[in-house]
């Protein structure tokens, strides 16, 4: 083999790996940008969900007020019937 034909020859494998090395990065830019977009995309829900949550719980501990508040207008009236279940 001579030098010409050796020359061509690298070039040709350089080409080939050059063009391997390039598939192989846009694969993993590609990869990221959706792992990312992924990870982005989870945390919105997350913070969404938290909010969802923080007014559940508001509502809950407003609907215990006006359960405590009934159980305590219960007492009262039950306070004021006389052992005779007559008023």
């Amino acid at each position: 083999m001579d030098a010409t034909t050796l020359g061509t020859l690298l070039v040709g494998v350089g080409a080939v790996v050059g063009a391997v090395v390039t598939y192989l990065g846009k694969r993993s830019e590609t990869a990221l940008t959706g792992y990312s977009s992924l990870t982005t995309d989870l945390q919105e829900e997350r913070d969404r969900l938290d909010r969802k949550v923080s007014e559940l719980n508001a509502e809950l501990a407003q609907q215990a007020a006006l359960r405590a508040a009934d159980q305590a207008e219960i007492a009262r009236l039950r306070a004021q019937i006389p052992p005779g279940g007559t008023p």
